[in-house]
């Protein structure tokens, strides 16, 4: 019972990506590499499912992501927003550019019904 016990934390671990929708490593340059670490890291907390089926605090991030403006995301990143912290002390430009470089390899989100959604288009 002990031995699987890590074996399991293993195997969970390395199938962790595979769940999130991400790509492996090896299919990623060593900044969208970078970038997944940081994500991983910083964003992740609030930006990527702790468990299949649960919602997150942050919308989920893809491709479309601040309507595939770079320039935007990189504001946004910096500066944070209403309910997002400022990363502009905590990451370095490059870093940021990593983790832009990295969700844009990532698929678009899927499209989710919600009140605001709602109430915009009454």
């Amino acid at each position: 019972m002990k031995n699987s016990i890590p074996a399991l934390a293993i195997a969970l671990s390395a199938a962790a990506p595979l769940a999130y929708g991400q790509q492996a490593s090896g299919d990623l340059s060593p900044t969208q590499a970078q970038g997944r670490q940081l994500l991983a890291r910083s964003c992740g907390v609030c930006h990527l499912q702790p468990s299949m089926g649960a919602k997150t605090y942050g919308p989920p991030l893809g491709r479309t992501t601040a309507a595939g403006n770079d320039e935007a995301m990189r504001i946004i990143i910096a500066n944070g927003t209403e309910r997002m912290p400022a990363f502009n002390y905590y990451l370095k430009p490059a870093e940021i550019d990593a983790i832009i470089a990295y969700v844009r390899t990532l698929p678009a989100p899927a499209a989710v019904a919600s009140n605001e959604t709602k109430g915009a288009s009454e």
